[in-house]
């Protein structure tokens, strides 16, 4: 697979990379650029805001998530429309799963793709002690595959004094980005903040682009993702012979946690996704046989999510007459008998799981984790395993025991409700790690009238 493709990575998180990314992808769209958008990670908020800035859903690679083969074929699934490829790192560029580990880092994607590489150096502080920082990372690794280097939060006087340096060390000087508050996309409670939580995006990314046309190298770049080499892709995986089903998904301003890989592995095994909003609508849509509740930020809603009450009803009745049903995070949040909001203020929700959620004062169970099934149930049989991620400030007086948790450096717990035609819990699902329970997911639903 021929494909123009560049990684853009990052010393340590809160470098910028976001930010720039985005006014990268704005300011390459503008030029005409069909562009697609990936993520490092399992992070949902970046790829909204990519969304937002080239109009298509960005994709997610992640080596916990998918083995190398894997995060290969949704690659190029995602990005054969595409003049080009973006994709976002997570965290610092070697940072894995371990303290001692680059497994599963951005480097380790990088590699995996062939792609080259441009570090994002925040010089904020600094003029030359920026590029013992860049000349660090790019010989860290004989095979770093770092090409260029933008300087974030320089001003252009620096830039200048310091471009023969970097171009002696045979790193190619994209440009600089000089200080600005006001361009910067900001975070909320959860260290994240999603496209609708920036006032006047639009207008901000427009400007951020702009600034970037004047002191990026564009030409540079594009060639820099011309450069990598053609990409061995596997074959597709078949699709088993499914019936066709029409699943309700939520999705609005309080559900928005949505792996595109998860939606695309639903309608390839011939389900019709109807979306639908629980903050704003009374009933699910008209033929449904099966739902999904994802996560988002129910908590921030939860006044206005309570005062729904034909939603929560609808919900309830549909979950009690046995409608399959997958609930992540802010989802299972929603099926409590009550959520607190950031006040501390309960209010009650749909009323399925007999029990309180509520707000902690910290972070709670988090990261990579892989689930195993401690018994047979609706869509697991015993022992079956799936990846997943946990991410949330917010906790349950009941999280469920169908499911022993284990992160990668060990550390286990119990999880999830899994009753009846219901699977519900904190865990995201990545469900191309073991799409067999999707599977019977879709094939219990296609039974329902």
């Amino acid at each position: 697979m021929r494909s123009s493709r560049v990684l853009f990575a990052a010393p340590s998180s809160g470098s910028g990379k976001t930010t720039v990314v985005c006014g990268i992808l704005r300011a390459l769209k503008n030029r005409g650029k069909a562009v697609s958008a990936f993520k490092c990670g399992p992070d949902y908020i970046d790829p909204l805001f990519h969304e937002h800035v080239v109009g298509v859903k960005s994709g997610t690679l992640d080596l916990f998530f998918s083995d190398e083969a894997q995060m290969r074929r949704l690659y190029a699934q995602n990005a054969k429309d595409a003049d080009c490829a973006v994709i976002e790192g997570v965290m610092g560029y070697y940072d894995g799963l371990s303290a001692a580990s680059d497994e599963a880092s951005t480097y380790a994607v990088a590699k995996a793709l062939s792609a080259p590489v441009v570090l994002i150096v925040d010089a904020r502080g600094q003029s030359l002690s920026a590029l013992a920082t860049l000349k660090g990372f790019s010989e860290y690794r004989p095979d770093s595959s770092i090409r260029g280097v933008i300087f974030n939060r320089m001003s252009e006087p620096v830039y200048r004094a310091l471009k023969p340096a970097v171009e002696a060390m045979g790193v190619v000087p994209i440009g600089f980005v000089p200080k600005s508050d006001a361009l910067m996309i900001g975070s909320r409670h959860l260290g994240l903040v999603t496209p609708d939580g920036v006032k006047d995006l639009s207008e901000k990314l427009d400007a951020l682009a702009a600034m970037l046309a004047e002191t990026l190298d564009f030409d540079a770049l594009l060639r820099i993702m011309e450069s990598a080499p053609a990409l061995a892709v596997p074959e597709p995986l078949a699709a088993p012979d499914m019936p066709k089903t029409v699943i309700a998904v939520a999705k609005d301003e309080a559900f928005c946690f949505l792996y595109r890989d998860n939606l695309a592995l639903l309608e390839r095994y011939g389900a019709e996704l109807n979306f639908f909003s629980p903050l704003h609508d009374t009933a699910l849509p008209a033929g449904t046989q099966g739902m999904i509740l994802p996560g988002g930020y129910p908590e921030l809603y939860a006044k206005q999510l309570s005062e729904n009450a034909a939603m929560r009803a609808a919900i309830r009745t549909a979950i009690e007459r046995g409608m399959p049903t997958l609930a992540e995070c802010g989802g299972f949040l929603y099926l409590h008998d009550t959520l607190s909001d950031m006040d501390g203020t309960a209010y009650p929700m749909c009323g399925v799981l007999h029990t309180d959620a509520f707000r902690t004062q910290k972070l709670g169970r988090f990261g990579y984790i892989t689930l195993s099934a401690n018994a047979d149930s609706a869509f697991f049989r015993a022992g079956e395993t799936i990846r997943a991620h946990e991410f949330h400030y917010f906790d349950s007086a009941n999280n469920g025991a169908a499911f022993d948790a284990v992160k990668p450096n060990g550390r286990e717990w119990t999880c999830m409700h899994a009753d009846g035609s219901l699977l519900a819990g904190f865990p995201h699902l990545f469900y191309e790690s073991n799409p067999k329970p999707i599977e019977r997911f879709l094939r219990l639903a296609a039974k329902e009238a």
